[in-house]
């Protein structure tokens, strides 16, 4: 059987825990920060899990 290969975009923007859950960072971080409190921005800059139905696609794209 072939090896599988690994999406460089999809390893590039996340990262997998110990329990096989996937962290990603949060969207509207990266332009037009002035307008944005400084709150919103911290909050922004937090990692948080990514969704079920989202990381089945995931382990399909970062195989190993």
């Amino acid at each position: 059987m072939p090896k599988l290969k690994t999406r460089k975009a999809a390893a590039k923007r996340y990262k997998k825990t110990g329990a096989g859950n996937f962290l990603r960072r949060h969207a509207y971080k990266g332009h037009l920060l002035r307008k944005k409190s400084n709150t919103q921005k911290r909050r922004l800059s937090q990692t948080i899990c990514v969704t079920t139905s989202d990381s089945k696609a995931i382990k399909l794209m970062l195989p190993y």
